[in-house]
């Protein structure tokens, strides 16, 4: 299926991701296209991520005789075909009916990794099966001790490549959105990876209540520790990331305990209102790592441009969330395809224009702050 282009643009194919939002807007509906777009509180931290990047000023090299620069990155010790990996995100199955399938497949296709949630409408072995490139599994830590393993061996059982647990949702962050529109899972949308034995929770709706915070509330466990990340990391052999680092401090101590990356993010603004955009943090949390792991950043990525950015700030890779949503709900796997088709030429464009001949060279240059 091709990217659905909105009314009186069939002849405008989009050529930016920010024009997928557009689409994605006129085909989903209201309560959808807030439950992925908002942020939580009244979303300073959902507005800051996106104007911290704009303030962020690349310096180009001139005189590089670059021509046409290769976006290949190594990621966890893996060749790349970019220094980007699509972010967990829950429900995709929300967006179009093919869901975590389709936009792992775009991703395979694209040569990134996709990182699949807990919260995946899809089993992880039906996600693994529908692509042939690597997938990561995201991890919630649950209540239940005895699930989260079974969730550590399905994943080792189908082939994961890496394991990356979010550590920044000890409860939802209070999505208002959500809460006024009552917004609850479609009956056919469910926590494929879960019990269904608290599933109605996510489907009950009720005015002035989201009920994916009350399902979540329910199965997810407030209380992670640094001990249950040690315990996480005598589990499995398979590189460790942590998401959701922002204060350097933890980007040592995660190091300490000898996870294999960290990803520096405020989940997009979604958890607490009136934390730090990641583009400004993330340089400390580089320097105070240094070599030891690596460091990926996520939360308002919305271009070529914007990974050129991170690298420029220090960062190893990045994942990127919404817009790859925008597209599948545009067009399915052929809209999260064409998405990233023109991520790779805009992050191309840019290592061209900074005379960079690949992203290890886009990580040396320097930044100004302010434009």
């Amino acid at each position: 299926m091709a990217p659905r282009p909105a009314a009186g643009e069939a002849d405008r194919p989009p050529v930016s991701l920010a024009d997928f939002a557009e689409l994605a807007r006129e085909v989903l509906p209201a309560g959808v296209w807030d439950f992925v777009s908002g942020g939580s509180g009244v979303e300073t931290t959902l507005a800051a991520n996106r104007a911290a990047l704009d303030r962020v000023a690349v310096l180009p090299r001139v005189l590089t005789g670059v021509e046409r620069p290769c976006t290949d990155a190594v990621l966890l010790g893996r060749e790349q075909s970019m220094p980007v990996a699509v972010a967990p995100m829950a429900y995709q199955r929300l967006l179009h009916p093919d869901g975590e399938p389709a936009l792992a497949a775009a991703a395979g296709a694209a040569g990134v990794p996709y990182v699949l949630s807990t919260l995946s409408s899809t089993p992880i072995e039906e996600v693994t099966a529908a692509t042939d490139g690597p997938v990561w599994f995201q991890l919630y830590w649950l209540r239940d001790r005895a699930l989260v393993a079974d969730l550590l061996d399905r994943a080792h059982a189908a082939g994961c490549a890496a394991l990356m647990v979010t550590v920044d949702v000890p409860v939802l962050g209070r999505r208002l959105r959500d809460a006024r529109n009552g917004f609850a899972l479609p009956p056919e949308v469910t926590a494929a990876n879960l019990p269904g034995d608290r599933d109605d929770l996510a489907h009950t709706g009720t005015p002035g209540v989201s009920a994916v915070a009350v399902h979540t509330g329910a199965v997810f466990a407030p209380a992670l520790t640094w001990a249950d990340l040690a315990w996480l990391r005598d589990r499995t052999r398979l590189p460790l990331l942590v998401k959701g680092i922002l204060d350097p401090r933890d980007a040592v101590r995660a190091a300490d305990v000898g996870v294999d990356a960290v990803v520096v993010s405020n989940h997009g603004g979604r958890q607490l209102d009136g934390a730090p955009a990641t583009a400004t943090v993330l340089p400390e949390v580089v320097a105070a790592v240094g070599d030891r792991i690596e460091v990926l950043v996520d939360s308002g990525v919305r271009s070529g441009t914007d990974v050129l950015r991170a690298l420029a700030l220090g960062a190893t890779g990045v994942l990127l969330g919404r817009p790859l949503l925008w597209a599948l709900a545009a067009g399915g796997r052929a809209g999260a395809q064409a998405a990233l088709d023109l991520l790779a030429v805009e992050l191309r464009d840019g290592l061209t224009l900074t005379g960079c001949a690949d992203p290890g060279q886009a990580r040396r240059l320097r930044t100004l702050t302010g434009g």
